[in-house]
């Protein structure tokens, strides 16, 4: 798998793809951190929560390359499950609703979500509830699949997206669409908003990798031949809670 050695991704490339795939759950997770923590200022010793963290090859990432304390916070894995990938790291894992999370107020210093967000992320009250968890100064890092024109001004949502994700897609918003939504709360300072510029090749490459290691189709691929680049990508934001030195 050479492939996999991106030249992009120094620090996702150290990892054996084959436990990166056997714990997939959507497009490359690392990838998509690696690019996301540039606009990000991770530092050892820091307490992250990796929310929607899935079987936590992120929370592994977040603990090996930035010497972090990790929260890994997911409603439909085992934490049992998850902890099996975390042994000698500082990660606790934990089972946990978005909207019922239990930690206290101002504990985090960085709160990461990679695919995951759009599921839970756009209602106009959940960037409050969410920054109520870190402390002042302390970083949000999303990264979210995203289209390149919003639906509202397209009118519909592209056959081949609807045919795989129907009105979910709905929630693949540009990253100017959400530069505004965290912008107008004045709850956050917006550091960062993105789209990946090979979001969509990376994703497509991934899906590949997927569907010959399972010997079956991923049911993304289709979308994403289709696709061309022309709508699909990921959006990577960051934003500053104000306040902290």
């Amino acid at each position: 798998m050479q492939w996999m050695q991106r030249a992009e991704y120094p620090l996702s490339s150290k990892y054996d793809p084959e436990w990166v795939l056997a714990n997939d759950m959507g497009p490359h997770p690392l990838w998509l951190l690696e690019d996301l923590a540039r606009d990000l200022d991770l530092r050892p010793g820091m307490r992250v929560l990796d929310l929607g963290s899935g079987k936590g090859v992120t929370s592994v990432f977040l603990a090996k390359e930035y010497g972090a304390q990790v929260w890994a916070a997911d409603l439909w894995i085992d934490p049992t499950d998850a902890a099996a990938n975390f042994t000698g790291l500082d990660i606790t894992a934990l089972k946990a609703e978005a909207h019922a999370l239990p930690f206290a107020r101002e504990f985090f210093d960085a709160i990461v979500c990679i695919d995951a967000y759009e599921y839970f992320g756009t209602a106009d009250n959940y960037l409050a509830y969410l920054t109520s968890f870190l402390r002042p100064g302390g970083q949000l890092g999303v990264a979210t699949p995203a289209l390149r024109r919003e639906i509202r001004e397209l009118g519909h949502i592209p056959e081949h997206i609807k045919k795989l994700v129907g009105w979910e897609a709905i929630a693949w918003h540009t990253a100017d669409w959400w530069r505004f939504h965290w912008e107008i709360t004045e709850l956050v300072e917006v550091t960062s908003a993105r789209l990946q510029e090979t979001g969509w090749q990376d994703w497509l490459t991934w899906s590949r990798a997927v569907s010959e290691h399972r010997g079956t189709t991923d049911d993304s691929l289709a979308m994403l031949e289709q696709d061309q680049g022309e709508y699909l990508t990921f959006a990577l934001l960051t934003a500053r809670k104000p306040g902290g030195s």
